[in-house]
């Protein structure tokens, strides 16, 4: 690719040429990924206690802070997955795993690499 700073390439560009996904939608679909293996988890799991845990007391003032349990609502939404679909982890899987692959890799990679140095 052999770009620079100076050469002043916009990041979408840089990802479109090299075929990467998005950051925003890795993230989503990693939180995604984790969020079911909280849900398949046992009830006595600490990190299923923590996500269904309540804190007394009052919220400050002004619009309250987005929380996880909140944002992982609107990504299923996005994902069309319910809680139930947890149980089935391929279509959990499957309907999750909306992004590009970061990197395309044939299973037998090595043997172009040498056709390569040998030619």
């Amino acid at each position: 690719l052999c770009l620079t700073r100076l050469d002043h390439v916009m990041n979408e560009e840089v990802r479109k040429t090299l075929n990467v996904a998005p950051v925003t939608e890795k993230m989503r679909e990693s939180r995604l990924r984790w969020y079911c293996h909280v849900l398949r988890s046992n009830d006595t799991s600490m990190a299923k206690t923590a996500l269904e845990l309540n804190v007394r007391g009052l919220r400050p003032c002004g619009q309250p802070f987005t929380r996880c349990l909140d944002q992982l609502k609107d990504y299923m939404h996005l994902a069309k997955v319910t809680c139930r679909d947890a149980a089935d982890h391929t279509k959990w899987k499957n309907r999750c795993k909306q992004a590009d692959p970061t990197y395309y890799r044939p299973s037998n990679s090595w043997q172009f690499s040498i056709r390569e140095k040998e030619e």
